[in-house]
This record gives structure tokens, sequence and C-alpha cells, in this order.
């Protein structure tokens, strides 16, 4: 059996779904296919306990594929971006800054949401798109292009025509192998724990990222639970400290958790199971190939800092729109997709080196580098011009 589309999704995850709905609200025929079933309960097994923070650029692209709507009565605003250095030898505050969203527009930096709510309202949007086939639980496994389409075999034994196919689907990507580019990756020996806690003191949509070694804590801004003020939680350690986190029983989780934050929001009180999840960070040799656009985690990986990773995964999203609007007829054609990797290779190269060296600054352990850390963030902050640009280029905004 072979079915025909304009666009082949491989990878349901937050970009590839994203995807399939941003080319359906565009009038494309899209076939959306992944291995597994998008988890979309919080406490289901398997639910991702990420949250995601979509920038300010994201919104216009979440409103062109009709994802606002759904999205925004369940997000928390980004409106203060607060920075610890709390590197010394007692582990204490010893340096803080705020970047302030309102120094920029009348916008917050962004919105945050939990994940595994992503993917339900992104999974609702596509059942309303009859130019939608979405397929969770059906894979993809094999690729043959030529210059006039592409043919791709899934899981079920079918097979696609497609003019675009679209790989979203993760760090190993299959189709990206299947069509024979290469990655460079760099392991840092760390992992993260995700989790969402309570607190006594409300975060007042300040999101707060604290530095001392092994990597940053951050919380971040989610809706009250149960009357309470409520936070998401990337907690990123060597890959040792981490598992042993993960193994402790929850008062004494609670009690390292609160100590590692400073006790800045007040004592913190677990609100979800824990997640352990591996840090690298990886790029593609090339964004692109025949008939073939790498998008996402198949393009790009970098560690959880600065909400860079799924906002990355947007600006492909819109790069690619923004190519098949003006040219529908050379829908996956050459032209397109070398313009694609042409107008995103710099700022993926640049932010994938950029984030890398800014984890291994966080990671730091040795004191005069824990010092060194700490006077050039007071030094950038110091100099408006500089911080309004800093934040402009962390918004991804010109």
């Amino acid at each position: 059996m072979s079915d025909r589309c304009d666009v082949l999704i491989s990878g349901g995850g937050i970009a590839g779904l994203c995807a399939a709905a941003a080319f359906g609200a565009e009038g494309f025929d899209v076939i959306c296919v992944d291995p597994a079933a998008p988890v979309t309960d919080r406490d289901a097994a398997g639910s991702d306990l990420r949250t995601t923070a979509f920038l300010q650029p994201a919104r216009a692209l979440l409103e062109r594929a009709g994802l606002w709507d759904r999205l925004a009565p369940h997000a928390a605003p980004l409106r203060t971006m607060r920075i610890v250095d709390a590197g010394g030898e007692r582990g204490k505050p010893r340096l803080v800054r705020e970047f302030h969203a309102s120094d920029l527009s009348d916008q917050p930096f962004g919105w945050n949401l939990p994940n595994w709510l992503i993917r339900r309202e992104t999974a609702a949007r596509l059942a309303d798109l009859a130019n939608v086939d979405f397929r969770p639980g059906t894979g993809t496994t094999t690729l043959f292009t030529r210059e006039t389409g592409a043919r791709v075999g899934l899981s079920d034994a079918s097979r696609v025509q497609t003019r675009l196919l679209i790989a979203a689907d993760g760090r190993d990507s299959p189709m990206r192998q299947a069509a024979g580019i290469g990655v460079r990756t760099h392991r840092s020996g760390q992992k993260a724990l995700a989790f969402a806690v309570t607190h006594p003191i409300a975060h007042d949509n300040v999101s707060t990222e604290i530095h001392r070694s092994g990597g940053p804590f951050t919380l971040v801004p989610l809706p009250d639970l149960d009357g309470s003020p409520c936070s998401a939680v990337v907690w990123m350690e060597r890959g040792p400290r981490a598992r042993a986190l993960q193994a402790m029983d929850a008062d004494s989780f609670e009690a390292a958790m609160s100590q590692r934050s400073c006790q800045l929001l007040g004592p913190l009180k677990l609100a979800s199971r824990r997640s352990l999840w591996p840090i690298i960070g990886q790029s593609a040799h090339r964004l692109s190939g025949q008939r073939i656009a790498l998008i996402a985690e198949a393009a790009h990986v970098v560690p959880p800092i600065g909400a860079q990773g799924l906002n990355m995964s947007l600006r492909d999203l819109a790069c690619l729109l923004n190519l098949a609007a003006v040219r529908p007829d050379g829908l996956g054609d050459a032209r397109m997709l070398q313009a694609y990797h042409r107008q995103r290779i710099r700022d993926v190269t640049l932010r994938v080196a950029g984030i890398d060296l800014l984890n291994r600054v966080s990671m730091a352990g040795m004191r005069p580098i824990r010092d060194a850390r700490a006077l050039g963030l007071g030094a950038l902050h110091g100099v408006a011009p500089l911080r309004k640009t800093l934040m402009r280029m962390g918004l991804g905004l010109r």
C-alpha cells in the first residue's frame, strides 16, 4: 500500500506535532508518524514532566498554526529572568541579577507550559485538520529519494510518496541516518532531573537560574497548583550525583533541592514524580539533503539553558514554512532545501557553541572560574545597551 502527501513528518514529539499543525494550517496535505503515541496525561507512565518556555517570536508561529488559543489559557508568563551565582564555599547567593522583559516591550519574555500538556493540545488541533493524518504507533524505516520526490517505508509495511520529508525524529533520527547526514556530538557527563514543586513564596512570574557547580538549577513559573505557587524545575548535575538524587527518598530529596535552591522561594515540596534525562550537545553536518529537512533534535541538541532548545526548533519550522509559502510549487525541491540550510546553519552553529560554553562555565567547581563567572555576570548586566542586546539575542529577535 502506498499513500501520497505533500509533507511527511517523521516524529510526533512537540516539534513534529507543531510542524504538522503549521503545514496543515497552510493547506498542505500532511502525514505525521511516530512509533509511540503521545502521552497527554500528567500522571501517566512515560509523561514528559519537563516544561517548555515559548519565547516571544514563537507566538506568531503558534498563532499561524492555530495552536496559541489552545495553549494560552494554560501558560505562565515569564516577565523576569533572574540569574543567581551561588558559587561561594557556603553555597549562598553572592550575586543576583534580574533581566526584565519590560526593558524591551510590554510582552513577557515568553510563556511556560508543561510538555505533556503541549502534546495534548497540539494533538487535539491535528484532529481538527482534515488534511492532516496523524499516525501514532507507526515509525519510518527506509528512505529512497530522487529529484522529484521521496519514498518512505513505514513500520506497518506501507509506503508514503512525499514531496518533502521533515525529520523531527530525535537525536538518533533514523531518517537523518538514512539520508547519510552525520553529526558532531559532545557529551558533558551530565544528566538533568525534571519535576514540579510547590513553594510558600510566590514566583511572581520570575524564572530563576541558580549557578553553583555541576550545572544550573532552574525554577520556571507554572500556574498555581491546588492554591499553592508552583514551578517547574530542571536540575542539572554530573551523572553520578544526578543518579544519587534520583534514588533518594522524597524527604531527603526535598531537603537537598531546597538547599540547592538557596531557599529563594522557601522550602520546596515535590509536586510530581522525578524524571532523569541525559545531556548532550549535538549538531548535524547539514540541515537538509535531497527531499529531506532536519529540524529540532534531528538537527541540533543543546543543554536546557535559556529556553533555547525548542525555540530553535520552532525557528527551523518557521523558516521552512516561509520558504514553502513563497514557492509552494517548489515544496521540497533542491532550491528550497538549500535555502533552508543557508538560512538556519549560522544561527544553529552559534547557539550550539554558545550554549555549550555557558554550560561548561556553569559546571565549573574551581574557585577562580566561579569567581570569573560572577564577575562576568555583573559586568554584562551593568551595561544597559549590552544587557538589552543580550536579551534580544536570547529571544531570537533581530
